[in-house]
């Protein structure tokens, strides 16, 4: 199961009404934070994230829109007294910059902070435990910048008691081999297919948060048959130019990723200020890709 909770999707400065990068995302249990721009722990309070659970946070670049909310947020951890270690994931950097200024407010925060730090310009593993993984997603921007892909592991498959029932043979004992994909060998000698003993389990569901990049289709196959995509959308076409200049997406280019990599549904975000109405960066992509949502904070999307 997923559930992703938008706390801010706005480019460049805070306004009133507009708050920069930062997501909260439930997945099999774990609990990440993905990118920290200002005032995301005001967010994360606002639509009621429990910060006890987040162990992990990722970053994708160290532009202020999408970091600089993180040294508030851990010095907050300190104050409430924080023990549990956080892992932080970053572009090369990110340690010295966030430890020196942590340093210079005297901040509470004592707890143990593991850094790691990404320099890699291929798509790698960077987290795994016995129910997800996580990968960056090399993008092009006017700084070292990565995207993560968040995926379940495939699940167990589940027993079909009602054909089990028909070997009297097979008891509780055999539940755990035939849950691992194992058949049985009955004592006659007859081998039961573990497909007859069982049902497929859910299809393992993924979650993609493309942040500020140029558009990049060689990211497709990293993508590929996504649940759920999130892409940085902050021009719409007719600002084409600025976006290349700039290295970001245009509404059709984010849609384009989306149709391209066969991704379920599309979110677009990191819209410029000069648009005061989002609808149409929807309306835009549409044209190109049939799914298509718009980040807002608060925003929730569930996947099950």
């Amino acid at each position: 199961m997923i559930n992703l909770t938008i706390l801010g999707c706005h480019s460049a400065t805070p306004r009133a009404n507009a708050f920069p990068t930062a997501q909260y995302l439930e997945i099999n249990n774990n609990h990440f934070l993905i990118d920290c721009g200002e005032g995301t722990q005001r967010q994360m309070r606002k639509y009621k994230v429990g910060f006890s659970k987040i162990n992990h946070i990722f970053i994708s670049h160290l532009h202020g829109d999408h970091y600089y909310g993180l040294v508030g947020l851990l010095s907050t951890y300190g104050m409430l007294s924080r023990e549990k270690e956080m892992h932080i994931y970053g572009p090369k950097g990110i340690q010295k910059a966030t430890m020196q200024m942590l340093k210079i407010s005297e901040s509470h925060a004592k707890f143990n902070m593991v850094f790691h730090e990404l320099t890699s310009k291929e798509s790698e593993l960077i987290y795994e435990d016995d129910k997800v993984t996580v990968n960056t997603i090399p993008l092009n921007h006017r700084v070292y910048t990565n995207g993560y892909l968040f995926k379940e592991k495939e699940k167990p498959r589940k027993l079909n008691m009602l054909n089990i029932s028909g070997y009297p043979e097979i008891d509780k004992a055999d539940y755990l081999n035939i849950k691992a994909g194992r058949d049985i060998t009955l004592t006659s000698g007859e081998v039961v297919p573990n497909k007859s003993l069982t049902l497929d389990p859910p299809k393992p569901l993924s979650y993609a948060f493309c942040s500020d990049t140029s558009y990049k289709p060689d990211i497709v196959p990293i993508i590929k048959d996504v649940d759920l995509l999130y892409h940085e959308s902050t021009f719409l076409a007719d600002r084409l130019d600025l976006a290349k200049k700039t290295k970001h997406s245009t509404s059709i280019e984010a849609a384009k990723i989306a149709k391209d990599a066969n991704a379920k549904e599309l979110i677009l975000g990191h819209f410029s200020g000069r648009y005061p109405d989002t609808t149409v960066f929807q309306k835009e992509a549409k044209t190109v890709f049939d799914n298509v949502s718009l980040a807002k904070p608060g925003a929730k999307f569930t996947l099950k």
